[in-house]
């Protein structure tokens, strides 16, 4: 049995640490009705984060022409990098509301950060987010960082941008980088998944309407919800590298990650999925959660290993399904 068709997490302390966050993030949905300026909703959710970050030295500049910071841990090598892509439904969010999580990453998997400000929807609607995430990686790449010392990472609509990133390179006939970290990505906007129904009880913030509302507004009139550049679930995934996807089980596009997993693992690609029961949407973003952590340190496992200049990618792939507890 995978863990997208069991019922849904009993009651444990994790679930009432998990309340707490979601009263917090409701606190702020409460305050955004039809006539809330976007302007509005995206300084809401800086504000919901920006208090936890850290205080590091800052490096704001562009890279290929996108807004773009290095956030760096004390015990970051430059050698080991990861591009990191924000979630946000493509409407909000930004290197402002992701610098905690990012610092954290950089921590755990002892690497530099380059955290992104793509362009946003309604202003910039499908394909200029894949444009930009893909400007930046060509950037590293020119500014003769290895591909085999990059890693891609991101969470939600960033997780599935991470992936339409890769398959541009591909398409310019860029090298990929040596791994990739996908936090509860978003990877079909088309939301065809079982889990909208089997998960609709116990995800506290996400169904499948407001899912649906969301890529309307990144697709436009005329955009294709199975487009593999903004469903990634749809496109060709032979020769990604290996990649480790990480999801709450209280999340109703749990389906999202377990069938990417099928679909890649069939594809040929290393693929890791663990499910941490529990939790809710991109649970990593907040730190005050014990299995945040937990899902941090395994990320710095994964990535620590393929981190490097050399090619160390599994010739086969091959789906490992954790229940973490």
């Amino acid at each position: 049995m995978t863990a997208a068709q069991q019922p849904g997490p009993v009651h444990s302390a994790a679930a009432d640490d998990v309340a707490v966050v979601v009263e917090r993030l409701r606190n702020v949905y409460a305050r955004w009705t039809r006539t809330t300026q976007i302007a509005q909703m995206r300084d809401d959710w800086d504000d919901l984060f920006r208090g936890r970050a850290r205080v590091w030295p800052e490096h704001r500049f562009e890279a290929g022409g996108v807004p773009a910071e290095w956030i760096v841990a004390a015990n970051a090598p430059a050698d080991r990098t990861i591009l990191y892509v924000h979630g946000g439904g493509f409407r909000i969010g930004s290197i402002e509301s992701h610098r905690d999580l990012m610092q954290r990453l950089s921590t755990a998997v002892g690497a530099r950060v380059l955290g992104i400000n793509y362009r946003l929807c309604p202003e910039h609607a499908f394909p200029a987010p894949v444009e930009d995430a893909l400007s930046a990686y060509r950037w590293l790449l020119d500014s003769g960082v290895p591909p085999g010392s990059i890693a891609l990472a991101g969470d939600s609509a960033g997780g599935g941008l991470v992936l339409a990133c890769m398959f541009a390179a591909r398409a310019a006939n860029l090298a990929l980088p040596s791994a990739a970290l996908l936090m509860s990505p978003w990877t079909d906007l088309a939301a065809t998944g079982a889990t909208f129904v089997s998960r609709a009880d116990v995800d506290p913030l996400h169904q499948r309407p407001m899912i649906l509302s969301m890529a309307k507004a990144y697709l436009g009139p005329s955009g294709d919800p199975l487009d593999p550049l903004a469903s990634p679930l749809y496109g060709e995934l032979e020769g990604l590298p290996p990649l480790l996807i990480q999801c709450g089980d209280c999340e109703t596009i749990l389906d999202d990650s377990m069938c990417l997993a099928d679909r890649a693992a069939k594809a040929g690609v290393a693929v890791e999925l663990e499910v941490y029961p529990s939790m809710i949407h991109v649970f990593q973003a907040f730190g005050e959660l014990s299995a945040a952590g937990r899902a941090l340190a395994s990320a710095g496992r994964f990535l620590g290993r393929y981190l490097t200049e050399q090619d160390k990618r599994p010739a086969e792939g091959r789906a490992d399904t954790l229940v973490c507890r």
